[in-house]
């Protein structure tokens, strides 16, 4: 990635209104190159996933076939799909595996959006000869985007809040979830904590809280599945897959400022009500 990966994240948002021009030939082989590079498509537990590109059809378009807008998706040259084992862990892997993704295709000037909930998944199946053990989590269109948005774009940024975040105090917590962790007591992870404030997750529902270590070593991540909502199977995948996310956005945002650290399973048995231990960076 050769700009900031900081103001990648910062940049990103969701594009579901393409403009029809093609893709650059050498951005292309950019995202090519990166999907045949088996290092970029690893977990940060050691799991990988599959993501295949499908170029999308439409008039005036003989590449590929024609898997549909969902009503909501206009113009995009082409579809990114993932492929996991369908467990639990692989679904929170896949979130950082494809975040890490979509931050690379942004890095290159294109428009992404994931989609977990509103595409034909028998379609995409047949495409890519989904396998008995195994499941599309989610997919997202690729191209370049139109800068004005449509009415029907408009209003779906409005219906989830897309621009909206929660604040840090309903987010982030020091040593236990009874502690509200400020800015300043984060310190130098203040900023790979904002990273993961502002990155997306499903319904903008922002399932994930953080709590840091009293020495600071480890950033324990948790999941509160949101009411009403994980009772939904598809729901409930997302919500996993948003942690992985967030870890992905607060790993990143680490390397870049010189932070060392590795991903591991170290649950630090905080008395946590309605939140799910799920995985922890250990700072080096």
């Amino acid at each position: 990635m050769s700009s900031s990966v900081i103001e990648v994240i910062e940049k990103r948002k969701s594009v579901r209104t393409y403009e029809p021009t093609p893709l650059d030939e050498v951005v292309h082989k950019s995202l090519m190159d990166y999907l045949n590079n088996e290092e970029k498509l690893a977990g940060p537990l050691g799991g990988r996933a599959d993501i295949e590109w499908i170029w999308a059809k439409g008039e005036g378009n003989d590449k590929g076939i024609k898997l549909g807008a969902y009503g909501i998706i206009k113009n995009p040259q082409a579809y990114l799909v993932g492929r996991i084992k369908n467990d639990e862990q692989s679904l929170l892997e896949f979130g950082y595996i494809f975040q890490k993704l979509i931050l690379y295709a942004t890095s290159l000037g294109l428009g992404t959006c994931w989609i977990g909930g509103t595409f034909n998944r028998n379609s995409f199946a047949r495409e890519i000869k989904l396998g008995d053990d195994e499941l599309i989590p989610c997919i997202t269109p690729v191209g370049y985007a139109r800068e004005k948005h449509s009415m029907v774009e408009s209003t779906m940024r409005f219906v989830v809040k897309a621009d909206q975040r929660k604040p840090w105090s309903e987010l982030f917590y020091d040593s236990e979830f009874k502690v509200e962790l400020t800015r300043e007591e984060a310190g130098n992870l203040a900023v790979p904590l904002e990273m993961v404030r502002l990155g997306p997750s499903a319904s903008n529902k922002q399932p994930w809280r953080v709590v840091l270590s009293p020495d600071r070593k480890h950033a324990h991540f948790y999941l509160v599945m949101t009411p009403n909502y994980s009772g939904n199977k598809v729901g409930f995948e997302m919500q996993r897959i948003d942690v992985g996310i967030a870890a992905c956005d607060f790993e990143l945002a680490c390397q870049e400022l010189g932070i060392s650290g590795s991903w591991v399973i170290n649950d630090p048995q905080i008395e946590a009500p309605q939140a799910e231990y799920m995985i922890s960076y250990a700072i080096k």
